[in-house]
């Protein structure tokens, strides 16, 4: 299992995008067609809100991704939010992913109230990590997490955050030393 960690490349997009699908169970609870569309917006979103990617390679395939946003130096890519504006509007299009998508609704405005309950002010954050299922539990995870720390570390990032959900692994980020501040609980 040779692999490689290296910065997001446009051809990436499917394998990431597929990965996001498997691990939220998008299809799950909407069409193929609207499960591609959200995952499509999600990682179009965490695209535009980064200013450092690492993608797992295994066997010349995207296996997992970590990003990351200095807070002081984000200014997203034009080309990410087009592709974001359009994913989003795609996703709006069908009276599925209108519903689909109402479900997610009030996400933004919990990270907003979480960040406020927080009272700190943060430099950095974990923008998107995600790792296939076929590779969990073999380092993969913790390769792109230390990898991602060396990035924070080099521009001075001492604190930062993340978002999850109880979908995500939360042992695994206490185990890297990271602290639960905040809950916020939503039902979906």
């Amino acid at each position: 299992m040779p692999l490689q960690l290296r910065e997001y490349q446009k051809n990436d997009f499917i394998a990431l995008k597929n990965i996001i699908r498997k691990t939220w169970r998008y299809d799950e609870f909407s069409s193929p067609k609207t499960a591609s569309r959200l995952a499509d917006v999600f990682l179009s979103s965490c695209l535009a809100n980064q200013t450092y990617t690492r993608v797992a390679e295994i066997d010349g395939k995207p296996a997992g991704i970590i990003m990351a946003k200095n807070i002081e130096e984000h200014h997203a890519p034009l080309r990410y939010r087009i592709r974001q504006w359009r994913a989003i509007l795609s996703a709006m299009l069908s009276k599925e992913g209108r519903k689909v998508s109402g479900i997610f609704g009030g996400v933004n405005d919990i990270d907003k109230a979480l960040l406020a309950e927080a009272q700190t002010q943060y430099q950095g954050e974990v923008a998107f990590f995600a790792v296939s299922s076929s590779v969990r539990g073999k380092g993969v995870g913790k390769m792109l997490y230390r990898k991602m720390l060396d990035y924070m570390r080099a521009h001075s990032i001492e604190k930062f955050f993340l978002f999850t959900d109880t979908s995500c692994n939360y042992g695994f980020y206490e185990h890297q030393g990271m602290q639960r501040r905040c809950e916020k609980q939503k039902t979906f």
